[in-house]
């Protein structure tokens, strides 16, 4: 992964790197991370937002921690481009989808939602399907147990321990200024504590404290950034995995052996199946990983399913 697209030095890539790990780190730090000055940081920032290698600053968020449930829906879809816009589009304002990707392969899109229970994913999924029977193939569901979310550690090769995504659900009353707060942070992580506090109308003291508690309670997991994987050059490839046996050593192993590759991105686990999300090259290099793991877990794997990710859109519609 070291030739990318867009020319990226060695300093960049640490920037890069360090910044998905907490994107929130004071320059004064980052900078002694890298080994450049302040000013030669602040400038190489600045010049990646600049080319729209940086997309956003993201805060990531767990809905398990409010109460909520992650459910998935994967659709294969007619090649009718006007109503797929518009199912888009309803996905992106209808308040109830937290995430949606447009897909080539198995899948043409796969969209999130967030639902207190079993009976709300329903109703939004028979909601899709009443509106947008006439474009969909064929479509499938699946509840979320866990992920493991990690740094994007493509940019400098080493390997990092992930953050998890899901878990036990544990409801947590977000009183006004949490949903402020959050509202404000999610899709603008480097905000400042000064800044923060005058768009929720609050002291300094107060918004830190509150942030400070929605990190320790597991709301907030981690600051990361989003980029431009074109304007790299790299491709994000889902590999659904369906398991012919999923014993919890099986399982571990299988994990430690994808958390040793710089490609990974998240590890899903499902209620039926595993999911694996690489950054790569190219197809080339995606089947060779693929086929490395067949090869090392041959009496876990059944079968793979395989989509590429074309789009990678989060909406924190959970929050309000």
């Amino acid at each position: 992964m070291e030739k990318f697209k867009v020319k990226l030095d060695k300093y960049d890539r640490k920037i890069l790197a360090e910044l998905d790990k907490n994107c929130r780190i004071p320059i004064t730090r980052l900078a002694k991370r890298v080994r450049k000055s302040r000013q030669s940081v602040e400038y190489r920032i600045n010049q990646l937002i600049k080319k729209n290698i940086i997309l956003s600053f993201n805060a990531a968020i767990n809905p398990h921690k409010l109460g909520f449930k992650v459910y998935k829906t994967y659709l294969q879809l007619k090649n009718l481009a006007e109503e797929k816009k518009k199912l888009i589009d309803f996905l992106k304002t209808c308040g109830k989808v937290y995430w949606y990707g447009e897909c080539d392969g198995e899948w043409n899109l796969i969209f999130g939602i967030f639902a207190k229970s079993d009976y709300g994913f329903y109703e939004i999924k028979n909601e899709v399907l009443s509106k947008f029977g006439k474009i969909i193939i064929k479509s499938k569901g699946e509840a979320l147990l866990d992920s493991k979310q990690y740094p994007k550690m493509y940019f400098n090769g080493q390997i990092y321990a992930p953050v998890i995504f899901g878990g036990k659900v544990e409801p947590f009353e977000l009183k006004d200024i949490d949903k402020k707060i959050l509202l404000n942070i999610v899709n603008n992580a480097r905000i400042t504590i000064a800044d923060l506090s005058k768009k929720v109308n609050s002291t300094p003291i107060i918004v830190r404290n509150k942030l400070k508690k929605l990190e320790k309670t597991g709301i907030i997991i981690q600051y990361r950034i989003a980029v431009n994987l074109d304007k790299l050059g790299v491709e994000f490839f889902k590999a659904i995995i369906k398991t012919e046996k999923q014993d919890k050593v099986s399982e571990k192993r299988l994990l430690a052996y994808v958390s040793g590759l710089p490609n990974t991105q998240y590890f899903i686990r499902n209620l039926w199946d595993i999911e694996l999300e690489l950054v790569v090259r190219d197809y080339i290099e995606y089947n060779q990983i693929i086929n490395n793991i067949k090869k090392e877990f041959p009496d876990m794997i059944r079968n793979v399913e395989t989509v590429i990710l074309k789009s990678d859109v989060w909406i924190p519609c959970f929050i309000v």
